[in-house]
């Protein structure tokens, strides 16, 4: 049988010796790259991946986390608006989203590897620079340079999925996400020891460390595989397995790497997202990824202002009287409290990988997201709650919307064929971006004119995204 499944006929040349040498031993000794990438399991080569793309996945957090941090300075030093305040957010997550694609194509072209060497010195460069921003508009331009920067990092998580075996695929790409959850963290330490005696130049200087460590150490990043046998240079995969190899002490394998199936010329693009097979699969990711990051932008940016709605701090005025409004400088118990609500990422990766390996994605999804949107609910009562009753419920729901982004970071590139994976990913990152877009009008504009109207819209978005995950396809297909 040919490969196109066509018969052959085999017949004998009594005239002519049989040259048996020439007949190889095994037609079959053939491999793919997620063979191979099995068959050598995970060991010290991934681990350094992991270290090495996880300090990219920081500096993509540190670099939002640090935009609420911000909020309340800038806004005293340049007597800017709420509405402008938002307008800053906003213009890094149009960024972020206009470059995804760029991103997305550059990666496609010329592999995950030049991509992030590029985003890392970019990155680095406008986050370095914009700590010398002397006004407002110079702040604004060099953030949104930095947003065009930061839409390369979800380049980080595919070219470590792609190197990962199967059975523990979904368990790394989750435990990848505790460095988004440590950069977040390690941000609002450094706020708390930086901004009181040195302000916040210092600090956006200082949170560009994490960005360098990375650009210094891309030299060592491999390409990806899959992308080199995509792009028909099967010899440079090959040295990279060997190279996987070598580090987690596995005898590579025998015989020849080929491509287990053959892939479109275009080798995937978002117009084929759009095709019969997988349409409905997309349009419900991106439902799920524009409402997800709604909910889990709107959480972190409405954390410090809900802090100044407590009844230790506003009395029974509630919010939007004048003094309630932010203060200038982020108060020391501010920092802490807002430490343990980025905290309560870590109880939420860990809780996802767990469950899902039970469960399911989509049932650990649906259940984060129902419970998500009754916490929030309570916060239309942020007035009357005590500090410590707020800060629960930011945590638990920080913890819960961050496990729902991780198990969707999970699902998306598994239900996607091999060729389509970039532009999947690619694509929710986009609608992603979209969704972080609004957060910050309805965590800082429509939260100061109605608490119920801006808890309502993130009720809402979560619950939508239960919709769309109940009509997306199977578990692990």
């Amino acid at each position: 049988m040919q490969r196109d499944g066509s018969a052959t006929t085999c017949s004998i040349n009594y005239d002519r010796p049989m040259e048996l040498i020439s007949v190889p031993a095994i037609p079959d000794d053939t491999f793919t790259v997620g063979q191979a990438v099995n068959a050598l399991g995970f060991g010290k080569f991934q681990v350094k991946l992991l270290l090495s793309t996880g300090l990219c996945w920081m500096a993509d957090s540190m670099e939002i986390t640090i935009l609420s941090i911000l909020s309340s300075t800038l806004r005293c030093d340049w007597g800017i608006s709420k509405a402008e305040q938002a307008l800053t957010i906003m213009i890094v997550f149009m960024s972020m989203m206009l470059s995804a694609t760029f991103w997305g194509i550059l990666s496609d072209r010329y592999g995950r590897k030049k991509s992030l060497t590029i985003c890392a010195i970019l990155l680095f460069y406008y986050g370095f620079l914009s700590s010398f921003s002397p006004s407002f508009l110079w702040i604004l331009l060099l953030r949104g340079l930095v947003g065009f920067a930061i839409g390369c990092a979800p380049q980080s998580v595919t070219l470590f999925a792609e190197f990962l075996p199967t059975k523990q695929k979904s368990k790394c790409v989750i435990l990848l996400d505790c460095f988004w959850a440590l950069g977040a963290s390690l941000e609002v330490v450094l706020a708390l020891i930086v901004m009181p005696s040195y302000g916040w130049r210092w600090l956006l200087a200082i949170s560009t460390l994490p960005v360098l460590i990375f650009a210094t150490i891309t030299p060592w990043l491999p390409e990806s595989a899959t992308f080199h046998v995509m792009t028909g240079r099967t010899d440079k995969a090959f040295i990279t397995l060997e190279r996987i190899a070598k580090e987690n002490k596995k005898p590579m394998l025998f015989g020849r790497l080929i491509i287990d199936h053959p892939f479109p010329v275009s080798r995937g693009g978002w117009k084929d997202l759009f095709s019969l097979e997988v349409r409905r699969t997309s349009a419900s990711l991106w439902v799920i990824w524009f409402c997800s990051a709604i909910c889990y932008y709107g959480i972190v940016l409405i954390t410090t202002e809900l802090f100044n709605t407590t009844a230790e701090r506003c009395g029974s005025n509630g919010i939007g009287r004048s003094d309630c409004n932010l203060d200038c400088q982020l108060r020391r118990s501010d920092y802490i409290d807002l430490l343990w609500t980025t905290l309560g990422e870590f109880p939420g990766i860990f809780f996802t990988v767990i469950i899902t390996e039970k469960i399911g994605r989509k049932k650990t999804m649906t259940w984060q997201l129902i419970i998500f949107a009754v916490i929030v609910c309570t916060l239309v009562k942020a007035c009357t709650l005590s500090r410590t009753a707020l800060t629960i419920g930011l945590f638990l729901a920080r913890g819960l919307i961050a496990g729902v982004f991780q198990a969707a970071y999970v699902y998306t590139p598994e239900v996607y064929p091999i060729h389509l994976r970039s532009a999947g990913v690619d694509a929710c990152s986009v609608m992603a971006r979209a969704g972080a877009m609004i957060s910050p009008y309805i965590a800082q504009v429509l939260l100061q004119q109605s608490m119920s109207a801006a808890v309502g819209v993130y009720a809402a978005a979560a619950l939508c995204t239960v919709l769309s995950i109940l009509i997306l396809p199977t578990d692990n297909r």
